[in-house]
């Protein structure tokens, strides 16, 4: 079971979702993935839930403000990183706005939110107490990050530049699907906005692993969810599907081709 305790710098670390109901969510997610949810007091009337497996945290979720109503639920992606103060900086420089200067987070860690200059949004997360997710890889944790944009080749230069990756193109299927790297380790992937998608914003899309795509799936629609891709297989990578949770945040769940007969 892949523990974590540290990660380096420009690896992605941590998830968290702003939904307008995080009761609801609390409920969706735990009876989806078997998570153990545990509510921290984050100010004022505010909690921020720790969402666990086997005690290790591995995302969380919060209540989205009222000044933030009409805005969609999402999944934030966290990269770590040295210093956030230099790395957000450098973001700016390379063309990206920084839509949350850095900050401190109690004595967890210090923080800035970013959005690149195609219009994806991802945190910047330097650890203190709390260096991201405690478990990954595993059944019900987070497993990869992806990145769609309208356009790869702008997106690519920033995120390779910021945070000191390599980019490869490889062919999937019909389309070119770029692997960042870092480090000799595959950091996380981009692909291009289709047409056929509709009018699709720019974003990072969380993957979770599951042993049993299809049952995964099929949970996810009795609890309320939707799907937006049915289970697709792609060759060497496993099978997969992009889900939509009752609020509206969207994520994706993935099977590895090692686990095939874990839940078939």
């Amino acid at each position: 079971m892949p523990l974590i305790d540290t990660y380096a710098p420009g690896t992605f670390c941590w998830a968290d979702l702003g939904t307008p109901d995080a009761a609801a969510a609390k409920r969706f997610y735990t009876a989806l993935f078997g998570w153990t949810a545990e509510d921290r007091p984050m100010g004022p009337d505010a909690s921020y839930t720790m969402l666990t497996v086997d005690g290790r945290a591995v995302a969380a979720l919060y209540q989205q403000e009222p000044a933030a109503a009409g805005t969609p639920p999402q999944w934030l992606s966290y990269i770590s990183v040295g210093c956030v103060n230099d790395s957000a900086e450098r973001a700016r420089m390379l063309g990206g706005t920084v839509l949350m200067e850095p900050f401190d987070v109690l004595d967890v860690g210090r923080m800035a939110m970013v959005q690149d200059p195609t219009g994806a949004v991802v945190a910047l997360w330097e650890p203190r107490r709390h260096a991201g997710a405690g478990l990954v890889g595993e059944p019900n944790a987070i497993c990869w990050n992806e990145l769609a944009t309208t356009d790869p080749r702008r997106a690519g230069a920033f995120y390779t530049s910021l945070l000191d990756w390599s980019a490869e193109a490889r062919p999937m299927g019909t389309v070119e699907y770029v692997i960042f790297s870092g480090a000799g380790e595959s950091r996380g992937g981009m692909m291009t906005i289709k047409p056929e998608w509709g009018p699709v914003p720019p974003s990072w899309l969380v993957y979770f692993a599951v042993s049993d795509c299809e049952g995964q799936v099929a949970l996810a629609q009795s609890l309320g969810g939707a799907v937006r891709l049915p289970p697709t297989e792609a060759e060497g990578v496993g099978v997969y599907s992009v889900l939509v949770d009752p609020q509206g945040g969207v994520f994706s769940v993935i099977q590895p081709p090692a686990w095939r007969g874990a839940g078939d």
